[in-house]
């Protein structure tokens, strides 16, 4: 049986709380249980729509942002200093509890012709 990790989105001042398969990535674990965050490139880091603001007390748990993650999150609106996207998020025990904000915007930009 495979283990689980809690996640918690906030969503429009909304809390809700999942348990999902360890290994599931924040982006999956949104899509799966009804949350609102696109991800329009399906994870590929080619745009900033699955933008999630981690709460403080976890984001120095999380692997350091990757130099593509960062630029495509120059693009996301409303960026904070704990802002990640979530298709880069890979929920592991460590990371049991993980709460996220999900913007009230995103902002698509399509470099595709």
């Amino acid at each position: 049986m495979s283990q689980t990790v809690k996640v918690i989105f906030i969503e429009k001042g909304e809390r809700k709380e999942f348990h999902v398969p360890e290994g599931t990535t924040v982006l999956q674990a949104a899509r799966d249980n009804g949350i609102d965050l696109e991800g329009a490139c399906e994870g590929s880091l080619a745009c900033s729509t699955c933008h999630v603001i981690v709460d403080k007390s976890f984001y120095n748990r999380l692997k350091t942002p990757s130099e593509d993650e960062e630029d495509m999150l120059d693009l996301a609106f409303g960026l904070t200093p704990t802002s990640r996207l979530g298709c880069q998020i890979i929920l592991i025990k460590d990371l049991d509890g993980l709460t996220l904000t999900i913007p009230d915007e995103t902002r698509n930009v399509s470099i595709n012709k």
